[in-house]
């Protein structure tokens, strides 16, 4: 199928080790649809939780679109995950063990529709950050100084 990209958490594997993922569908409005078709969102400081046998992701900003008027939803409301039941009673599996959540990582078309790339993550402690910016700081410079000598 054709996938378009249309945002990305840029913390997500920054803050966790990502080990597991999977495509998730998401249930929007149709003023929503179309602030993302103009690319519109922000997943920056979203999560997802589950809640009575049912995954919401809370935090992720769709602006109003211009034109919705009233029927313009809260544009950091809860929305809805669309999952199988095995898939759900697998995560909450996963997230009671400790130190793993679940994290959006990223939003796309899939042809005509909206999925979101969840992510099961186990949060990263300050020197685990450290040393993967060591690790891209010294990927840099051998990527400079190969081009330098060539």
């Amino acid at each position: 199928m054709n996938t378009k990209l249309i945002a990305k958490n840029p913390t997500a594997h920054h803050n966790y080790n990502i080990e597991n993922k999977m495509e998730v569908g998401i249930v929007l409005s149709g003023t929503e649809i179309k602030s993302i078709r103009a690319g519109k969102v922000n997943l920056k400081d979203c999560y997802a939780y589950i809640k009575n046998g049912e995954v919401f992701i809370c935090g992720m900003h769709i602006s109003p679109y211009e034109h919705g008027n009233i029927f313009n939803k809260d544009p950091l409301r809860d929305r809805k995950l669309l999952l199988h039941k095995k898939e759900i009673y697998k995560l909450i599996g996963l997230t009671k063990q400790k130190g793993y959540s679940l994290v959006p990582i990223s939003l796309y078309f899939k042809g005509s529709r909206v999925k979101v790339d969840l992510g099961i993550g186990k949060g990263k402690k300050l020197y685990d950050k450290r040393q993967d910016l060591a690790k891209k700081d010294a990927q840099k410079q051998i990527a400079i100084n190969l081009k330098n000598n060539f």
